[in-house]
């Protein structure tokens, strides 16, 4: 089975840095003044690549409604309706006339369009002058950019409605009309796209979740930007892509032996959900640790050694659930601690004993992170660069109540450098806050894996890559990178529907290979 044209998207819609809508803008002057060009040729260079975009799909017999206002994103719409014009196309331009010039770029590129034969040109002053939108047609919304700084109102705000209320299909350009690039856009009226074309880099906005019905899929196009700009300051916010994973990766030496990967020990499991223990265990395996032993209740034992028997096994003297310290535990290269532990008086005390007295970095998850949000005078305790792997609503015990995501972003930020500890928040675009400063957004995964058990495959990922002497840092992004990819890998496979989170672990082979 071939694997190859899943990482080949992955590598084709990534890049570094995740910039913010100030570092563009110096971007983009960085550019005109030392390639040197000027912005109106950066204009018609960023046309030329949506329609390149647009010209790749079968869109050929389809009309395209184009929306504009007076500023850049406008120019930019402008230039996209004349190059489509000259490819043939059925194009028709609806500009919203606020009596107002317009930008400079934005009226050379109007006088342009006006040179071009068969316009098919509206200004639009009122409600009334709103087009009729069919259900066939291509909707461009080029109306407003990361320009943006303060809500849409009055005609802009309808024109939004009036594309939204439609049943066409709709590109946004370099952001939906409405989203701020760096703020939440919660109560603004936004575009709703099926695709966003975004210049360059992603930007915040397009990575959060409370963004997801707006933003559709995103393709980033290489305008051609000066590179050597991103040398010339220190950025804090990345994405994970391929690139950075095959930096953090370590591959075997031909004399290694088992002893050199660590020994990792996961605790987990209470009745009924031993199931989250073995997931854990498995990924763990799968993902290269020396030797792992599983700490569980008196229950979980023969399901384990029957599922896994590569795992050692110890119980707990409970039948049902963990409340003693399992041994010397400084024995162990890291402890994986949360995966169906449930949050009882006995297993929360548990909880507090490993990480007031294990010193090495901690992986908790799950009812781990429960445990921990009921006695949250632990984290102060926490051991140095311990992993915690929360989802939005853990996220939210732990730290307090967060109104957006960009609220739980600064917390994370915040809260890693201050306790010293990595903070993977859970999401489509996972996040993951360091020690440092520096904030990692993932570029893998897919919704097929919005099912139980996947957050226990993370756990044992990370657990196992601690286990080999990985960074917590290094093995935070590789973690999450890998668990998405296989994710991907199995979606593709099997179908988002379909797979499940063993599935996932038996595509970390696959994506182990896509390293090498």
């Amino acid at each position: 089975m071939q694997f190859d044209g899943v990482l080949g998207t992955l590598q084709k819609i990534c890049s570094v840095y995740i910039l913010s809508a100030q570092d563009i803008r110096q971007w983009d002057q960085y550019t005109i003044e030392r390639e040197p060009v000027s912005s109106i040729v950066l204009m018609e260079r960023a046309a030329g690549k949506c329609v390149d975009w647009i010209l790749a799909k079968d869109w050929r017999n389809r009309s395209f409604k184009i929306f504009c206002s007076k500023g850049n994103n406008g120019g930019d719409g402008l230039a996209i309706a004349r190059l489509l014009l000259q490819d043939g196309f059925s194009v028709s331009v609806y500009i919203l006339e606020f009596g107002k010039p317009g930008a400079t770029d934005f009226q050379i590129n109007l006088h342009r369009l006006k040179d071009t034969r068969h316009v098919d040109l509206h200004f639009i002053t009122a409600k009334e002058n709103f087009p009729l939108i069919n259900t066939d047609d291509i909707l461009i919304d080029a109306l407003f950019g990361s320009g943006l700084n303060k809500p849409l109102d009055n005609l802009a705000a309808e024109i939004v409605e009036h594309i939204n209320h439609s049943k066409a299909l709709v590109i946004s350009i370099d952001l939906p009309s409405g989203l701020f690039p760096d703020q939440t856009s919660k109560g603004n009226k936004v575009v709703k796209a099926n695709y966003t074309l975004t210049c360059q880099c992603y930007k915040r906005g397009l990575l959060v979740q409370d963004n997801a019905m707006f933003i559709g899929e995103v393709h980033v196009l290489d305008i051609g930007l000066d590179p050597l700009f991103l040398h010339t300051k220190t950025f804090t916010h990345h994405l994970i892509d391929v690139h950075l994973a095959k930096q953090a990766f370590q591959p075997r030496n031909l004399f290694a032996h088992k002893g050199q990967f660590g020994h990792a020990l996961i605790t987990a499991g209470s009745y009924g959900k031993i199931g989250a223990a073995v997931i854990a265990a498995k990924a763990c395996l799968k993902s290269g640790v020396g030797l792992l032993t599983c700490y569980l209740p008196k229950c979980g034992y023969a399901i384990m050694q029957a599922s896994l028997p590569e795992a050692m096994v110890i119980t707990d003297d409970n039948e049902n659930e963990l409340e003693q310290l399992p041994g010397d535990i400084e024995k162990y290269s890291v402890i994986g601690i949360g995966p169906g532990i449930g949050t009882t008086d006995a297993t929360k005390k548990l909880v507090s004993f490993i990480i007031r007295r294990y010193k090495k970095p901690l992986v908790i998850d799950a009812d781990g992170l429960n445990c921990l949000s009921l006695q949250k005078e632990l984290l102060d305790q926490l051991p140095p660069y311990s992993v915690l792997t929360p989802h939005v609503k853990e996220f939210d015990r732990l730290f307090g109540e967060h109104q957006d995501d960009f609220e739980r972003i600064h917390t994370a930020n915040e809260k890693a450098k201050k306790l010293n500890i990595i903070i993977v928040l859970k999401s489509h675009h996972t996040l993951i806050a360091t020690p440092s400063g520096n904030l990692y957004f993932n570029s893998t995964g897919n919704p097929g894996m919005a099912k139980g058990g996947t957050g226990d495959a993370l756990t044992g990922i990370i657990t196992s890559l601690l286990a080999q002497n990985y960074s917590p840092e290094h093995a935070a992004i590789l973690g999450v990178y890998l668990h998405g990819l296989a994710g991907d890998l199995a979606a593709n496979a099997l179908s988002q529907e379909a797979m499940m989170a063993s599935d996932l672990i038996s595509f970390l082979s696959h994506a182990f290979k896509e390293l090498k």
